[in-house]
Order: structure tokens, then C-alpha cells, then sequence
């Protein structure tokens, strides 16, 4: 399960983003907090807050791509780290002076989304640069434990200190959390590194890299998949937090709490995604459609306690499908177009969040928040079910349902199909 953490440089990365998420995680709950007492609880505003975050990645995500391509991949993540911090400190400074306004809280959102446009992608190919293919779909897992192991802390600590002292030192704290990254950064060793060759600047990277995805049938069915179930099924910033204010009148802890179960359920998901040696199309699909089904289950809860327990294996269920699709879009494709094609992915796995956050904002006010969910839990099982049907051929869907009581005793019948489709 844990095979990556014997990598000293990859130890040192895992190290500082357990403190950088967990204060990342702070900070969310603290800025939709913030956000909901300066708009008196408006579901529209902390929907175009999240949209905000999101929108850089939706109109400059493919050139981040490019950027991790072209220059070292530990040089811009320390860059991208600082800038990180120095926003959240500017956030802490406006929160604890009283001066901070739902505007400030919207330009800062931007200003982030558009660091996180070059940090994602770079983040993402640098870790096979720590260790190797072999072990990358086990580093991704772990990635995202570390993750959500944060995401379980964060948002619970916040919720103590928002309750104690308000929102502005929870700012502040995010800010001093980016030096643990940058510590890690600076003490790798480069030698230890799987370095890939930069790719030297040139017209027309961009289309080049949109060609080589399009021509890859798999990888377009990774992205229909993931572009649905982010936009309308992934708004759990949103709706854990209308959920618990308005549907069962709870204070921010109690916020907090709901994020930290479903991060529970991640967590779970993640260390169970370490444990596997491979990754396959079936078990992200199946993943996927788990993922809706308990999304609309979680909505229809009638008491805070089922909603919160609900919550952990809706989590399960997101993490299985979210690691294998990432593991699925980076083996198999040549280094110096890792970047390109990660940049895609990432625009298209948060990206289009600024198009399903309003939506879902907006929703969550006319229609309650119980819905926004139930929607987005519908619209993730209906589109897993459309990409199977439009993008596997019968053949191998007919052969994956023959091969369903023997699918723990054998390689199943689907991913044989599926490999024989490819050759």
C-alpha cells in the first residue's frame, strides 16, 4: 500500500502536502463560511465564489499544460506555491481587520484559480518524475489519501477555530502552511529524479496536444465521463454547506463535520486504490455509476446523522473512480506529452466547475439543496451509462455482464474485450 513512501523524494513531497492540504482545506471551509455571512446565506454567491476558484483553469487550463512541458517541473511548483500562500495572506489580513468584502473574497478566488492553472498539471506529470511508472498508480493513490487524510483534519479544525476566533487567523494559518512544500521542494535530490527532457518552445504545442487526445478513443471516453460527473456531481463544497445551514440548521462545525465524513469516505477509497497493482476501464466505470446512485441516496436522507453517514461510502466510490481515471490518462502516453494532456484532464476534471457551480448554487435555492443533489448524483449514473453504450462496442459491454460471476476468480472478460479492441 504504501510501496511510493520508499522514494526519499517522494516522502518529502507527500510530507509537505499533508501540511499544505490540510491548511487548503482550512482555508474552504473558512472562505464559504466567510462568503455565507457577508451575503446572509446566499447559495448564489458561494456558488460564483467556487465559480471563480474554477474559471481560470475553464479559460487558460490547456496552456498550464504546456507550461509544465516546457520548463522543470520543482522550479514552477515553487513558484506556484508562493503565489498560493501570498493570496491567503492577503485574505487573512482583510478577515481579521474587518474590512473584507465579497468582492475581495471573489478577486482572491481568481487570483487562485489562476496559480492553480499551472500547479495542477505540473503537480500532476512531476509525480512520475519522482517514481517511475511502476509505481505511479500507487503514488496517485497515495496522493490522494494524503489528500484526503488532510481533507479530514482541515475542515474540522476550522470549524473549531471559525466558531472560536472567526474566520480571518484560519487564512493565516493556510498561509504559513505553503513553507512546508517549499522545504520539501528544495531538499529532493535532482539526481534521484526521472527527469523529462523539456520540450522546446514551439508553435502550435497546444493543437498538437488536442490531436494526440482526440486520436486516443480511451482517453475521450475518460473525459466525457469526468467532465459530467465534476460538473453537475462534484459540488460538495456547495451543498454540504447549504445542506447543514438551511435543511438542518447546524453551525459551521457541524459543516465541517459533513466535509470531513465524506473525506473519511475518500480516504477509505484511496488507501484501497494503493493497494491495487493496476488500474482498468470496468472498475472506473462501475466506480462511476456507485458514485451516482449514492449521491442521490445522500440527498434523499431525512436526518443529519444518515446524511453524514451516507457520505463515507459516496466518498469510497469518488475516490476509486477519480484515481483510476487519472492513473488511466497518464500511463500509455509519451513523456513530453504528459503535461499537454494533464492539462486537458485537469480542465476538464475542475474546470468546468465554474459551469456547474452557479447551476448548482441557483438550484439549491429554488429547488432546496436536497435536490441540487439529487440532480447531481442523476446526472453522474445517466452519463456513465451513455458512455458505456456510445463508446464501448456491444461485444465487450455483453462480455463484461457474462463475466460478472467469475469477476473475482479471473480477468474479466471486459478488459480482454477491451485490450483486444485496442490492439
Amino acid at each position: 500500500m504504501f510501496r511510493s513512501l520508499h522514494n526519499r523524494n517522494y516522502r518529502l513531497f507527500a510530507t509537505g502536502q499533508i501540511v499544505s492540504n490540510t491548511g487548503t482545506w482550512m482555508q474552504r471551509v473558512a472562505q464559504d463560511w466567510l462568503v455565507l455571512e457577508l451575503t446572509h446565506s446566499s447559495g448564489v454567491a458561494l456558488g460564483v465564489t467556487t465559480g471563480l476558484q474554477f474559471l481560470p483553469l475553464l479559460l487558460f487550463g490547456l496552456w498550464g499544460g504546456v507550461i509544465a512541458d516546457r520548463y522543470p517541473k520543482r522550479r514552477i511548483l515553487m513558484l506556484t506555491q508562493i503565489a498560493m500562500g501570498t493570496l491567503a495572506l492577503i485574505l487573512g489580513v482583510l478577515a481579521i481587520t474587518g474590512t473584507a468584502q465579497v468582492w475581495h473574497v471573489y478577486v482572491l478566488a481568481f487570483g487562485l484559480g489562476l496559480a492553480t492553472v499551472i500547479d495542477n498539471p505540473t503537480r500532476q506529470t512531476f509525480v512520475i518524475e519522482m517514481v517511475g511508472k511502476t509505481d505511479l498508480p500507487n503514488a496517485i493513490a497515495l496522493n490522494s489519501a494524503t489528500f484526503n487524510g488532510a481533507r479530514i483534519l482541515g475542515p474540522a479544525v476550522a470549524g473549531l477555530l471559525i466558531a472560536a476566533i472567526g474566520t480571518g487567523p484560519v487564512f493565516l494559518v493556510n498561509a504559513a502552511s505553503f513553507v512546508a512544500v517549499l522545504v520539501g521542494l528544495a531538499l529532493m535530490r535532482e539526481r534521484d529524479l526521472n527527469l523529462a527532457v523539456p520540450v522546446a518552445r514551439a508553435r502550435g504545442q497546444l493543437r498538437e496536444g488536442l490531436r494526440y487526445v482526440r486520436g486516443r478513443r480511451d482517453l475521450v471516453m475518460v473525459l466525457i465521463l469526468v467532465g459530467f460527473v465534476a460538473t453537475f456531481g462534484m459540488n460538495f463544497q456547495i451543498t454540504t454547506a447549504l445542506v447543514a445551514k438551511e435543511v438542518f440548521h447546524r453551525d459551521a462545525a457541524s459543516f465541517g463535520l459533513a466535509s470531513t465524513m465524506l473525506a473519511v469516505g475518500a480516504l477509505t477509497g484511496a488507501l484501497l486504490a494503493a493497494r491495487r497493482t493496476r488500474t482498468s476501464r470496468r472498475q472506473m466505470l462501475f466506480a462511476a455509476v456507485g458514485f451516482g446512485m449514492l449521491e442521490v441516496a445522500t440527498g434523499l436522507m431525512p436526518t443529519y446523522g444518515l446524511f453524514l453517514a451516507v457520505l463515507v461510502p459516496t466518498g469510497v466510490a469518488l475516490m476509486t473512480f477519480t484515481t483510476a481515471a487519472n492513473a488511466t490518462m497518464q500511463l500509455g502516453i509519451p513523456a513530453e506529452m504528459r503535461g499537454r494532456v494533464m492539462g486537458l484532464y485537469m480542465l476538464v476534471f475542475l474546470g468546468t466547475n465554474p459551469l456547474g457551480a452557479p447551476i448548482i448554487g441557483w438550484l439549491s435555492e429554488v429547488l432546496g439543496p436536497r435536490a441540487s443533489i439529487v440532480l447531481g448524483g442523476m446526472v453522474a449514473t445517466v452519463t456513465t451509462l451513455g458512455v458505456v453504450v456510445i463508446m464501448v462496442p456491444w461485444p465487450t459491454i455483453a462480455a463484461g455482464l457474462r463475466s460478472l460471476p467469475g469477476a473475482f476468480r479471473r480477468r474479466p472478460a471486459f478488459r480482454r474485450a477491451a485490450e483486444q479492441e485496442r490492439a
